[in-house]
């Protein structure tokens, strides 16, 4: 995120990122979303590396805040807490059930995680596959789509058709509940438009989302770089789509439902959708030849660059370092990758930002002719599995718990009937 730059006063007392976060009784990482929404201004200290925030500013934010609170609602930075035993966050490092989630992703397929995110057992081989009746009735609904549909779009109205061919969707059971996870990630796989329609449409789940992505044949380095998206992007503790997918299991809908809403949140432009941003980048500053120009014209035009900084991390994205280092092994992704260097160099002139994921996703998908979108459909899929582990958490607690009060701040009534 970019830092917002007030004038300079020399006489103002200023804060680190920590003891702004003590004062606020927030994460440390939560006192950006308070400069993201303009509550807070921080500034970069020359020869610094990193922002502080006024005192003051600071201050009169966390006597707002404890107004607030005292008056039944939130403050507007506190961060929801939900019990998890999924996944953890830590410094900048991320944990699937207590392990490593980049070494999980190393060693295994998205299959073999994802059978460990939801039972918390190794499944070695593990292997998902859909009836054809579940595919052919997905197949038609997507082919009745405009060809301008998004495949996030395609993804949500398989997951709908899926759910009317099953007469079971309603028992929230876990047994039932992980065979309609197995069933519907293989089915949103083939529900998309193959590019790709020489050999055989089987083999790991990979293989086949590869044919939906692109026409060009795949290498086996490539194929792993899929592959070890997936499980990357299997879950990232509550993000936006991941807390409306709980919300829906809260009022106990069925896991279908679930994730509908999960890619509901997923299509936003800060969400699923940033990869396209950072693909379209990309391939900006590969046509320029260098990244100057193209950074100047979006700060120019107001806007953060995508593809760099994530509030959980301080240093670079603990995904995006896995999947650079693999995409080395791929020759025609080497202009891409010293592209994306360009933009990380050139904007820490300004910013100490560093790449997050979607950079990372940006060039894979730039470098294997694949569409912009192919970054958020990556995504989508990986996370569906995320989403049926949360789905499957949520059931076990109290029915519509994620029920928050509004805190009301129009006019009081009564108020005259308007004319």
């Amino acid at each position: 995120m970019r830092d917002q730059h007030p004038a300079p006063d020399s006489s103002a007392r200023r804060l680190t990122t920590k003891e702004t976060a003590e004062l606020l009784g927030v994460k440390p990482e939560t006192v950006y979303a308070y400069v993201s929404r303009g509550q807070l201004s921080s500034r970069r200290e020359p020869g610094g590396r990193a922002s502080t925030f006024d005192a003051a500013e600071v201050e009169a934010l966390a006597r707002r805040n404890r107004r607030e609170t005292a008056g039944g609602s939130a403050s507007p930075g506190q961060d929801l807490s939900v019990r998890t035993r999924i996944t953890l966050i830590d410094g900048d490092r991320y944990y699937y059930r207590g392990v490593d989630a980049t070494e999980l992703a190393a060693h295994h397929s998205y299959e073999e995680v994802a059978e460990w995110l939801w039972t918390g057992r190794m499944e070695r081989g593990a292997a998902f596959a859909a009836p054809k009746a579940t595919v052919s009735v997905a197949r038609r609904a997507v082919d009745a789509l405009p060809e301008h549909t998004t495949p996030t779009d395609r993804l949500r109205v398989a997951t709908i058709a899926a759910a009317a061919e099953d007469p079971l969707r309603f028992d929230l059971s876990e047994e039932a509940v992980l065979g309609t996870a197995r069933v519907l990630i293989p089915t949103l796989v083939a529900a998309l438009p193959q590019q790709h329609r020489r050999g055989p449409d089987d083999g790991p789940l990979a293989h086949r989302l590869w044919r939906r992505l692109t026409g060009i044949e795949p290498t086996d380095a490539a194929l792993r770089v899929l592959d070890t998206a997936l499980a990357l992007l299997v879950d990232h503790d509550l993000a936006a789509s991941t807390l409306a997918v709980r919300v829906a299991a809260s009022a106990r809908a069925h896991a279908y439902a679930a994730v509908s809403a999960g890619l509901g949140a997923l299509e936003g432009p800060l969400h699923g959708a940033s990869s396209g941003l950072a693909h379209r980048l990309l391939l900006d500053v590969l046509d320029q030849g260098t990244a100057v120009p193209v950074i100047a014209d979006e700060l120019r035009a107001g806007r953060r660059i995508p593809g760099l900084g994530h509030r959980l991390y301080q240093g670079e994205d603990p995904r995006a370092r896995v999947l650079f280092d693999l995409l080395k092994d791929i020759p025609r992704a080497q202009p891409a990758l010293l592209a994306a260097r360009d933009i990380v160099a050139t904007t820490a002139r300004h910013a100490p930002l560093h790449a997050n994921v979607d950079l990372a996703l940006a060039v894979f998908t730039a470098s294997c002719g694949m569409p912009a979108t192919a970054g958020e459909t990556i995504f989508a899929v990986a996370r569906t599995a995320g989403w049926i582990a949360h789905t499957l958490e949520e059931y076990g607690e109290r029915p519509l718990r994620m029920r928050p009060s509004g805190h009301y701040v129009g006019p009081r009534p009564p108020q005259p009937l308007p004319e």
